[in-house]
């Protein structure tokens, strides 16, 4: 005699029907993330690979200006000797803002503070920029370059001066491979 057919356990069913469609939900979440990632890489590693083929015209802007005497006093070297040359601070929030205002850069990031200057670089994906900033004279001078799309999708592709906004995507598009390759299985 054959031993009876026991139907499954309602709730057995119910819980990997559940599992099942987590599964699927995950890997097809997984694969949209994936797929975007995939496809700036794959671009980019193409021009990555035929960079001497793709032509670049780096167009730069410079602009140069004085800051008002009281923006001044807050960068001038300190008359009794007791700053220090040679280290890393920010600008003051009134001198980064006419930065901003004035030379049109970004005046938040860490400047260099040398005895005679302050030194902003300002570099980002597909661009570069500084500030420079004479302490004694109160003369400023600034460059901005950007080197085109191409060059900044590039710049992505290399993390290179990406910001932790591009560490975030980085990591959760690895992730999102890992997620997507596992529940592939």
């Amino acid at each position: 005699m054959h031993a009876p057919v026991r139907a499954q356990n309602p709730r057995k069913k119910s819980a990997k029907a559940f599992w099942l469609k987590q599964l699927h939900t995950w890997h097809w979440v997984s694969s949209a993330i994936s797929l975007i990632g995939l496809l700036l890489f794959a671009v980019t590693g193409i021009t990555l690979n035929h960079a001497a083929d793709v032509e670049g015209s780096p167009q730069t802007v410079a602009r140069s200006g004085t800051l008002p005497p009281a923006l001044l006093k807050q960068v001038a070297p300190d008359d009794a000797g007791a700053d220090a040359p040679d280290v890393k601070k920010p600008l003051p929030a009134p001198v980064a803002a006419w930065v901003e205002k004035e030379m049109a850069q970004n005046g938040a990031g860490v400047a260099e503070w040398s005895a005679d200057e302050v030194y902003l670089a300002l570099p980002r994906p597909g661009a570069d920029g500084w500030v420079s900033i004479d302490r004694h004279s109160g003369a400023v001078s600034s460059e901005a370059t950007s080197r085109g799309w191409i060059s900044y999708l590039n710049d992505l592709h290399k993390g290179r001066n990406a910001g932790d906004v591009w560490k975030w995507f980085i990591d959760i598009f690895a992730v999102a491979c890992l997620v997507f390759a596992v529940t592939g299985l």
